[in-house]
């Protein structure tokens, strides 16, 4: 589960930054206030956490991933 919604948190934080690549647009802090509004702070730093956890699933055996059927 927490694997599910790191991913999706780094989802978010990617399509943001793409939205501030291709637009100059910032749509975290367009929706919370600005860049300095604790909750657009709150949403980055949750945005950075999930893409660290996210870098251990590159490194975890293949046979955690894939469920066991018999």
């Amino acid at each position: 589960m927490l694997d599910k919604i790191a991913l999706v948190l780094t989802i978010i934080g990617g399509l943001n930054w793409g939205s501030i690549g291709l637009f100059r647009f910032d749509i975290v802090a367009w929706m919370f206030g600005g860049q300095t509004a604790i909750i657009s702070r709150v949403v980055y730093a949750l945005v950075g956490l999930a893409a660290i956890w996210c870098i251990s699933l590159l490194f975890r055996e293949e046979a955690v991933a894939r469920t066991d059927h018999k």
